[in-house]
């Protein structure tokens, strides 16, 4: 099994300095209910400089993974959402770890005059298969991975129909 960790990548030599490497942390978690390879897209021998490369490389690994998680603990980055379209475009499984009071997952949001309770980034939960708050919540998802109907790249035209069946 492969498992493709997608989140936040330091951008240069300056920020990766200081960057806090969480796949390990994920690593440590996942290892403990999956046997797995993981593969990091921060690869610090790719030619940066060359896009369409780092792009390819990028989603060869995606459709080679069985697994995509998406660290969404913070906000999350053009690389990492467009890492979740392309998930479904290859038909993998995407959990999305997204604690609530982030970026992404607000608690008591209001739009229109209407409070939202549990307010998920439409996006985010578009292309997320799972969303738990927490990567040790795993274990409690662990058998329905593989065991669920997985969301491919027609979740984009079924909800364009269901938003056409609703009026504004």
């Amino acid at each position: 099994m492969k498992i493709y960790l997608a989140g936040h990548v330091p951008k240069g030599d300056k920020e990766a300095q200081n960057f806090n490497e969480w796949r390990d942390r994920f690593k440590k978690v996942l290892k403990s209910n999956f046997k797995a390879e993981f593969i990091n897209p921060y690869n610090r021998k790719v030619d940066e400089e060359d896009s369409l490369f780092v792009f390819g490389f990028d989603c060869a690994h995606i459709k080679e993974s069985d697994l995509i998680i998406i660290n969404a603990e913070d906000r999350l980055g053009v690389g990492t959402s467009q890492e979740m379209v392309i998930a479904k475009y290859f038909k993998k499984p995407v959990i999305t770890v997204l604690p609530k009071q982030t970026h992404h997952r607000r608690k008591d949001v209001v739009f229109n005059g209407k409070n939202i309770d549990d307010w998920i980034h439409p996006f985010v939960f578009a292309f997320s298969d799972f969303i738990i708050e927490d990567i040790n919540k795993i274990a409690d998802i662990k058998d329905k991975i593989f065991n669920s109907k997985i969301k491919d790249i027609s979740v984009i035209e079924q909800a364009i129909k269901y938003s056409k069946s609703k009026s504004i």
